[in-house]
């Protein structure tokens, strides 16, 4: 009875840029049909600075900082820092802490993060602690994964358990029968 015309649907002249894969996608709009005014410039933030550690270095002792680090080297000893991204010439022996932690190359020590990504040609050989673990396909990594903050400690495997039953206490060895003696068994419970 009503016949309502519909025009073509125009393509948006603003480009669709995917969603990075760890961040939440945001909701489409139903109305795509209707042109949306040209969205401004975004405005450059200043670009944190990245430190490297080029392929012919060798560090001996710690880094700390709250910069970026890429390590295309080695270092031996302890890393600290916001970012890190191990290439895959580099390699680090000692403790690694960062809020992002992409690692490449090799790492032989505990990796504590808040997002860890081990790429394919990975190799780490220690314990990571991490909020956010990554691991792709032909990696290698040898060690245990706790999931948590980097605050919290790790439970203590040898900490005594309060336990439900009654202690019992130890009783004295017994004698050992000769070899030709006949044996006792005493199967009843005290």
């Amino acid at each position: 009875m009503f016949n309502k015309s519909k025009s073509p649907a125009k393509p948006s002249s603003v480009p669709s840029i995917p969603p990075l894969p760890d961040m939440p996608q945001a909701p489409q709009s139903t109305q795509s049909a209707q042109p949306r005014p040209a969205a401004p410039a975004p405005q450059a933030q200043p670009a944190r600075n990245l430190s490297t550690l080029s392929a012919d270095l060798k560090f001996d002792g710690n880094v700390s900082g709250s910069g970026d680090l890429q390590v295309d080297g080695q270092i031996k000893g302890d890393v600290k820092v916001g970012r890190l991204i191990v290439g895959e010439t580099g390699a680090i022996e000692g403790g690694v802490s960062a809020d992002y932690v992409e690692v490449r190359g090799r790492i032989v020590g505990a990796v504590s993060g808040k997002q860890v990504k081990l790429i394919s040609t990975a190799y780490v050989d220690g314990d990571i602690t991490a909020e956010q673990l990554s691991i792709d396909i032909g990696a290698y990594f040898q060690g245990r994964c706790i999931q948590g903050s980097r605050g919290a400690a790790p439970a203590q495997a040898a900490a005594p358990r309060p336990s439900a039953q009654p202690a019992v206490a130890p009783q004295a060895p017994q004698p050992v029968p000769p070899a030709d003696a006949p044996q006792r068994i005493d199967m009843s419970s005290n």
